[in-house]
This record gives structure tokens, sequence and C-alpha cells, in this order.
């Protein structure tokens, strides 16, 4: 009796400790279930250039892609600025020593980009034992996090991005998935990501596509995969139209149609309903403004006029992704305005504006939301009815790239150096 009481007692240990949060890795673009929501019990407060950074280290080119982790290792891509030379690099969580780096491409004859992009703005996705990295045009390449071998590339991906890339793969099973979606035949492809073979790929509809202007065809954004009456679907918020697929043929399900280019903000999911950015709707040939639309998933074919829920279009951010707190949608505008909207309804809840201009998205860690402006001050707040400042911080240096967060610490990338923040 008292072994069947100590199995017992060891099986639900088992069984509690498998269930606790798995906050010691960041494995994705806006965290590892790629919702702005990080799985930890304490984050930074209170931080400055000499104020509770753990270690802080250079990193050679310039970059945007953010950070991802994954046990003890940190990984982060770079490039130069003339485009010629593509670097990744991996540093030790605790103590941020170099533990590897690469030049994983080169291109003799780099695309121009936008003077705000960079050339390695896509961030990594990684797993137990393997990192992708991914530069748009400029390849795709799978390293052995062990080892720190490339086990295999794929430059023959091409796409002529107009303004450089910016879209980040991401996971999904036996799946590596990634859009390169240029000005002309834009796609999204799934490769396996043991071999880097290609499983599908989904090419824009030509009917649709092709009467568009080059520059309307073109979109930045990340997508995500939902779960649907059963089916696992790929929501890719592309340029002029929303696109549905069966996340393991490329089958496309549904259309959304809300505009015309640069889609760059990622879709999010929550309570059933799918919300998606449009990028710039364009009147008289010229940037109007995005809208934020809210989509029942459950439709087949073109759902634009069934399977609206609601749309919303008062300052609604092109780059930065909202995040969803407890029914609640948090979105900063580039030029700093934060609308806190009801998800369900769409109906504002309270605006304020902050200080700066944004590219990252905000982040919710540990009961509070944190918001890092361009120029890398961040401004946390509590999430509710009300807006509710609880800090402001900042370091040296242009913050673009997401914060991730590990443990009981922040990973900040700024345009010259990456930051541990305890």
């Amino acid at each position: 009796m008292r072994i069947a009481v100590k199995l017992s007692i060891l099986s639900l240990f088992i069984f509690l400790f498998s269930c606790k949060p798995d906050n010691g890795n960041w494995t994705h673009f806006r965290g590892s279930n790629m919702d702005g929501h990080a799985e930890v019990e304490k984050a930074p407060l209170t931080w400055s250039e000499t104020e509770n950074v753990v270690w802080k280290v250079p990193v050679k080119g310039l970059g945007w892609s953010s950070p991802v982790a994954f046990n003890d290792q940190v990984w982060l891509t770079s490039a130069e600025e003339d485009g010629t030379k593509f670097y990744t690099f991996c540093f030790d969580l605790e103590t941020g020593r170099l533990l590897d780096e690469k030049t994983v491409f080169v291109s003799e004859e780099p695309q121009r980009i936008h003077s705000t992009n960079s050339y390695a703005t896509p961030t990594p996705c990684i797993e137990n034992g393997r990192v992708y990295v991914h530069f748009g045009t400029f390849g795709t390449a799978c390293i052995d996090t062990k080892s720190f071998d490339v086990l295999w590339k794929r430059k023959d991906l091409k796409c002529d991005h107009m303004q450089g890339p910016a879209s980040s793969p991401i996971l999904y099973q036996n799946m590596l998935i990634v859009h390169l979606e240029g000005t002309k035949d834009p796609y999204v492809i799934a490769l396996n990501k043991s071999t880097g073979e290609t499983i599908w790929k989904s090419v824009r509809p030509a009917e649709i596509y092709d009467p568009l202007e080059p520059v309307y065809r073109k979109s930045y954004q990340t997508p995500i995969v939902v779960n649907v009456d059963g089916k696992d679907l790929l929501i890719s918020n592309s340029a002029y139209m929303c696109f549905a697929h069966d996340v393991n043929t490329g089958e496309v399900i549904w259309t959304f149609t809300y505009g015309f280019d640069s889609t760059v903000s990622q879709p999010l999911y929550w309570n059933g309903l799918v919300f998606v950015n449009s990028g710039w709707i364009f009147e008289d040939n010229k940037p109007y403004f995005t809208r934020q639309f809210a989509i029942d998933p459950t439709g087949r074919g073109d759902v634009t006029e069934t399977h609206q829920v609601w749309m919303y279009e008062d300052e609604v951010p092109q780059i930065p992704t909202p995040v969803i707190v407890d029914g609640r949608m948090y979105m900063v505008h580039d030029r700093g305005m934060v609308t806190c909207l009801d998800a369900m309804s769409g109906e504002p809840v309270w605006k304020e504006k902050l200080k700066g201009n944004f590219n990252a998205s905000p982040i919710y860690a540990a009961g509070n939301i944190y918001f890092f402006n361009v120029k890398g001050e961040c401004t946390i707040i509590k999430p509710g009815d009300t807006f509710q400042k609880v800090a402001e911080n900042s370091i040296d240096g242009i913050v673009k790239a997401i914060p991730a967060f590990v443990g009981d610490k922040m990973l900040v990338r700024s345009d010259k150096y990456l930051y541990l923040i305890d």
C-alpha cells in the first residue's frame, strides 16, 4: 500500500511538472505560441544602460530580426548593411559568450531594400537540436545547434521583395513554412524541415494578382496556424487579400479581400476569431490607412461579404502586431497611439498616446504589456479598461526587434547590441 501511495504521488508530481509552462524557451517571432504572450511568472520592470543588465554584447552588421532562445542558447541573425554577407550568431544565454558565428550566405548583387528595413529582418525559429534561419530571396538554412553544422540550404527560393525581406519562417509538425511575396508571382512554400525539400507551394492566383500593379503584390507578414472545426489552417494575410490554407496541402480553403499591399502585422487568433491587418489601403494612388478585421474562420470560398465580424480603421498600425489579453486587443500605431479594443466587438475602450515611433510589437509578460519604441524607450502598462502606466525604461540605440522573455529575464536587440536584462 505504501509503495502504491508513493507511486501515485510520484506520478502526480511528474504530471504537474509536465504541465508547467516552458518559460525557458522563445522559439518564434512573437514567442513560442506566436501570440505575443510570454509564458513567464516574472519579468524585468526596471533597467537602464547601467542597471540590471546581466550582459551586453556587440552584434556585427545590422538586423531587425528578434532573438530566439532554446535551453541555454540564444540565436540571432544579421547582415552587412550593403546586403553582401548574411550572418548567424549563437550566444550562451547565461554569460553572453559567443559560441558560434557563421557567414551563412553571400550575395554579389543584392536587391535594394527600403531605407527603414535591413537585410536580416526575418526572425529565426528554433526547436530542440535545430535552428532555421531565413533571409528571404537571399537564402534559407537549417543549422544543428549542437555541432553548429549547416544541415541544409536553399538559395533557389526567389522573390523580388522590392523593399527587402521581412516575413519570418514558422514551424508546423515536419514543415518549415516561409512566405516569399514580392512584386511577381508571390507565393508561400512548405519545406521538409529535415531536408529542405519542397512539400507544397501555393502561388497567389494569377487571375487576381496579375492585373494588380507589381507594387501592390508585395507582403511582409508572418502567418499563424489555427485549428478550425478539427482542421489546421494556415492564416496568411497577404497583399490585397487574406488566405486560409489547409496547412498540410496548401489548398486554399477561404479568402478575404481587403485592399492593396505591404501587409506586415501578423494575424491573431482568439476565442474563435481570426484578426488580420489589411496593410495600406490606397485612395488616388496614395496610402490612406490600414484596417483591422475580425473574421469568422469557419467559411469556405470567398468569405469577404459573409464572415466579417467587425472592422476598425482609426489609427490601426501597419507594422506592430497587436496583442490580446483577457478579451482586450492592445495595438500601438507606428506613430505611438495605443488603442484598447474589445476583441469581440471591435469597440474602442480607451486610447493613449505614447512618445516616439514604433516598429516592435507589444509583448504581454508577467501581468504587464511592454511597448518598445524605435529609440529604445519602453513603456510598461497594466492591461485593463483604463490606461495604467507601470514603468518607463530605456536603452541606447535603435530598437525595432521584439523583446524575448526567458525565465525571469528579457533579451533585447538594438541596432548594435544584444542585451540580457534581469
